[in-house]
């Protein structure tokens, strides 16, 4: 029997809706096309069951949710990622902290991550990254210039398509105000480039001011690999 309350399924349904009428030429198309994808277990009218996701993901891309009790550590996240098993909390936000949260909730984690673990290419590309940092799990700058990636991609990433800038990381795409901000461009909006991705800081508790631009899913895919490939040949630092 669910433990959630009518007051979680109210927190759900709210965010789901709001953020699926908020986001039709402000997210990625990819994005909103694996969301539709997705409806028969992702939607508003019941909070999540993992079982069911799972169960769907069996035919498609092989990801599974694995529970998680809040942010857990770097080595850990990387070796679950490199085995297609994306983490997850089961809390919800009260309805009084709608859009403000220091640490990510199921509606983050669910709603802003899971749809594109659908995208072939994109959840690749989220495969391969867990993959490198179990290559390098023992190299603390590596490890912290992966995470400065996943932050510009994973997490806030925006793509350019048809000539507009469209969102698809999850910390936009889980957050009303942020997916607005992007879509009125009130931001710097930089060229892509992994190098300088792994070299800059990062922070957590405001809106983003910088967003790299890539051109599709691929440019990702074959930044990561360039990157591997550079680490491969250096000697080891540990």
């Amino acid at each position: 029997m669910s433990k959630y309350t009518k007051e979680d399924l109210w927190v759900w349904k709210t965010l789901f809706d709001r953020q699926v009428e908020n986001i039709p030429g402000k997210a990625s198309q990819a994005y909103i096309d694996a969301l539709n994808h997705m409806s028969p277990v992702l939607n508003a009218d019941e909070i999540p069951c993992f079982v069911h996701i799972n169960r769907w993901f069996e035919t498609e891309t092989k990801w599974e949710l694995k529970v998680v009790p809040g942010l857990i550590p770097v080595e850990e996240f990387f070796q679950l990622l490199a085995e297609r098993k994306f983490c997850s909390s089961t809390w919800l936000r009260s309805k009084d902290s709608l859009d403000y949260l220091e640490e990510p909730d199921m509606f983050h984690d669910i709603f802003g991550h899971v749809p594109l673990l659908s995208n072939p290419v994109f959840s690749e590309f989220v495969y391969k990254f867990g993959k490198l940092g179990c290559q390098f799990i023992d190299d603390k700058d590596k490890l912290l210039q992966l995470q400065r990636l996943y932050w510009f991609t994973i997490e806030f990433g925006v793509i350019k398509e048809e000539d507009k800038i469209q969102s698809y990381g999850a910390g936009i795409l889980s957050s009303f105000g942020e997916t607005n901000q992007i879509h009125q461009q009130k931001a710097n909006f930089l060229t892509y480039s992994i190098d300088e991705i792994i070299q800059k800081v990062f922070r957590t508790d405001i809106m983003q001011e910088d967003y790299y631009v890539i051109s599709s899913f691929d440019i990702l895919f074959e930044s990561l690999k360039e990157l591997s490939e550079v680490w491969s040949k250096e000697p080891s630092q540990v």
